[in-house]
């Protein structure tokens, strides 16, 4: 049976001027500045012998994930009325009806042979029409991730958005005394869970970075005697160099075919820094800015055919855009204040900044011709955007003033709406989002 995919688009989307999917039918309000959110049942998984406690699992994910989209209001379980006690009879549309829920997530869960068994079903209930619906087998131990890849389905087939909750994150993990903080290399999924260190901390660690196949992770260390841009591989937990410099390298940052790794290098006196490209098959690199002036922060395009990276040629730190080959270096901020950080989103249609001015740190996105600038969220000290894999949700890391104070991941919509903290063991800071798992 084909399935008729329904969408729904909220209207702050259309307030603030972004281009909705044409099949986008409105279905949502605002109140009060922030979106009404779709209210959504997920039925308790039915689960054969031994899978209780994994369908329970799964359900809480998948229920987690939906809400922290700010999307989705997942309905409290005891409010149901009808107990869904067969995968595949009909539900009573007319008791989830009662309940207010627009749509329907049903599951069931199953093991054998030490594998699990995992399938649900997405219905709206004003129409009692089957949505979507899949069924997966894998080990219980990525029960968790399977949870996510059925959110990530809910998610597209009601929005029409590809999903992202099927991601990990790598960040700075930052710990002790505000004067003598150790700094690891840390990941962990992108809703907190399962997180841990991958380095020592003997090193001055900066600027993790995924690559594009999700393995591999580049930084920026400090050491006791070289500044190095490294290449960590999470499986092996093995790390190479990817250079060694004498002065020294910040920021590196993949090429979106995952050949090629983009950094900053500062000259020999010191005074300037310039933009640099290693292919890592040859080792050669390639001097792609040559001026005399801070060139970082430096971000490929989507496409890989051009470069964002932050300058203060002009005086003071502005983003600019180029060419890869470095040609055609042409500023497109203009704004008062200070920008830096900046990121091509994945779909290519956003940079995100930091921006800094009036004594505030702010985060924002414009389009890639400087125009369409608008600030997402600011505060004391605001720094380091990264995107989520479908282009809909920006996370930073926030720094708390006083002694006591330190830096701590958060997320915020696209629209603005739904900033909140992103739970990490330790003081937190520059955070990367990774592309969806395979």
């Amino acid at each position: 049976m084909e399935l008729k995919m329904r969408t729904l688009v909220f209207a702050i989307l259309m307030l603030i001027g972004f281009a909705a999917p044409s099949a986008y039918a409105v279905n949502g309000t605002v109140s009060g500045g922030q979106i009404d959110p779709l209210p959504i049942a997920i039925a308790p998984f039915i689960s054969g012998d031994g899978a209780g406690d994994t369908a329970a699992t799964i359900a809480g994910v998948i229920a987690n994930d939906l809400a922290h989209s700010g999307y989705f209001k997942p309905l409290p379980p005891e409010s149901f009325i009808e107990q869904i006690g067969s995968f595949d009879a009909a539900p009573q549309f007319a008791s989830w009806k009662q309940v207010q829920a627009k749509d329907l997530v049903i599951g069931q869960v199953s093991m054998a042979g030490g594998k699990m068994s995992v399938a649900f079903k997405l219905f709206d209930v004003n129409t009692g029409q089957l949505v979507a619906g899949t069924s997966f087998t894998a080990t219980p131990k990525v029960a968790r991730r399977i949870a996510h890849k059925i959110a990530d389905l809910i998610y597209k087939s009601i929005t029409g958005y590809p999903g992202y909750f099927d991601t990990r994150v790598v960040f700075v993990d930052e710990s002790g005394p505000k004067d003598k903080r150790i700094k690891r290399l840390g990941i962990m999924d992108q809703d907190g869970f399962g997180a841990h260190t991958l380095t020592k901390g003997d090193e001055i660690l900066m600027t993790p970075r995924f690559s594009p196949n999700s393995q591999e992770i580049t930084y920026a260390a400090i050491g006791t005697e070289a500044s190095r841009v490294y290449l960590f591989n999470i499986d092996t937990g093995q790390k190479e160099i990817v250079g060694d410099f004498p002065n020294m390298s910040f920021a590196p940052r993949f090429s979106p075919d995952g050949q090629k790794v983009l950094m900053s290098l500062q000259s020999d006196d010191g005074r300037n820094a310039n933009i640099f490209e290693m292919d890592l098959r040859s080792k050669q690199m390639r001097q792609v800015t040559n001026v005399d002036a801070i060139n970082t922060a430096p971000s490929y395009s989507p496409d890989g055919s051009q470069i964002t990276f932050e300058s203060d040629r002009g005086g003071t730190q502005q983003i600019y855009v180029m060419g890869a080959d470095g040609s055609n270096q042409n500023r497109i901020s203009f704004g008062k204040g200070r920008y830096s950080t900046p990121v091509w989103s994945p779909d290519g249609k956003w940079i995100a900044f930091t921006k800094q001015g009036d004594s505030k740190f702010a985060i924002g996105v414009m389009n890639p011709d400087g125009s369409g600038e608008r600030i997402l969220t600011e505060g004391f000290h605001n720094e380091g955007p990264t995107w989520s894999p479908n282009s809909r949700v920006v996370m930073f890391f926030r720094e708390t003033p006083g002694e006591k104070g330190g830096p701590q991941l958060y997320s915020v919509d696209i629209s603005g709406y739904n900033e909140q903290e992103v739970p990490t063991p330790e003081f937190s800071s520059d955070p990367a989002w990774s592309p969806l798992l395979n």
